[in-house]
């Protein structure tokens, strides 16, 4: 399978790399700046700032991952990225599979978001309502998508477990009553689902099972 990561040197970004390259497929990272990627052996590179892709750049890949993530205060790049890659995709075969938030995912039967409840950190909260819009805009297009929320606690130093409990729209809590996943188990279940799919066109969530908090 032939994939592109935008944003390939963050976190969630990396652990995807790195799980797609054990997998042996063929991975390009979608970056602005190749020096700063590690680990650079059997990775194509498109060394480019994201709002000078082209079509071209985007529809030779079977799926393109969108790992960008905005710096504090400019969160309004998370939509008008995406917007932005929803408008080269459309109309073709090639998918755009999202690393999402937790924030959009609902806590209760009421409808109640885990961004509404009082206690929601603030300083997340403008991603987070960046994020569920961007989930929207999804919803209204035309092209192949993909959104995989994480859970409340997405932990860049977990260990890669490989045992993983799958949900829709709901936050998950696993046997432990922790509603959490590893950077790691997160691009396991990225993977799982680029490799076989079960949520076209939609989005679903994440915990690691019995996985152990990093401290």
């Amino acid at each position: 399978m032939k994939i592109g990561i935008i944003g390939a040197t963050g976190k969630a970004g990396n652990n995807i790399l790195t799980e797609a390259r054990m997998r042996h497929h063929d991975v390009t990272a979608i970056i602005p700046n190749k020096d700063k990627l590690k680990n650079q052996q059997h990775v194509n590179i498109i060394e480019k700032e994201i709002f000078n892709l082209t079509r071209k750049d985007l529809i030779q890949f079977d799926v393109v991952v969108n790992a960008f993530v905005p710096d504090y205060g400019e969160e309004h790049l998370h939509v008008e990225i995406g917007s932005f890659l929803i408008s080269l995709l459309e109309s073709s075969d090639t998918k755009l599979f999202v690393v999402g938030g937790a924030g959009s995912l609902f806590i209760d039967e009421k409808n109640t978001r885990l961004i509404d409840i009082p206690d929601y950190p603030e300083e997340y909260k403008t991603i987070a309502f960046q994020q569920l819009r961007h989930l929207k805009e999804l919803k209204q297009s035309s092209l192949k998508w993909t959104f995989l929320s994480p859970s409340a606690l997405f932990d860049s130093d977990g260990p890669r477990t490989g045992h993983y409990i799958l949900g829709k729209d709901h936050l998950l809590l696993n046997s432990q009553h922790i509603s959490y996943v590893s950077y790691a188990d997160y691009a396991v279940a990225v993977l799982d689902e680029l490799e076989n799919p079960k949520h076209e066109n939609q989005r679903f969530t994440v915990a690691s099972e019995n996985a152990t908090i990093s401290s």
